[in-house]
């Protein structure tokens, strides 16, 4: 049975503000935004607002202890993208592996290093059968 998340899925914004953090570590709010800012027009405050939405619903978690707050992710980025996935599994394919595989193969072209790694990987858990 898979385990069931306590917070919200992040909204696409919210997951750019998580992509700079698991990349950057724990960051306050100014950092978080010139990250941003080098691939979007984003503005401080509505970095602050996300970052506060965020911390509300159990997606990010705030250091309180200095003067700049400073924000790290309440997950880690590999359990995040497994609870993510798991809901789309379920939400759109029904529960179907075979049906999100085939189509998230068929959506972007897969380069001959991926496929090698996803054979390794089905190979791995046939093997732990």
């Amino acid at each position: 049975m898979r385990k069931q998340t306590r917070h919200a899925n992040p909204t696409n914004a919210e997951l750019e503000i998580l992509r700079v953090l698991w990349q950057r570590g724990p960051s306050t709010v100014r950092e978080v935004h010139d990250a941003l800012a080098s691939s979007r027009d984003t503005g401080y405050t509505t970095v602050l607002k996300l970052l506060q939405i965020m911390a509300e619903k159990g997606l990010v978690r705030r250091d309180e202890s200095e003067r700049a707050h400073v924000y790290r992710p309440a997950e880690s980025q590999a359990s995040s993208q497994r609870t993510l996935v798991g809901d789309m599994l379920d939400k759109v394919f029904g529960g179907s592996a075979e049906q999100l595989v085939m189509h998230a193969l068929a959506a972007r072209p897969t380069t001959p290093e991926e496929l090698a790694a996803i054979r390794r990987m089905i190979d791995e858990l046939e093997e732990a059968e």
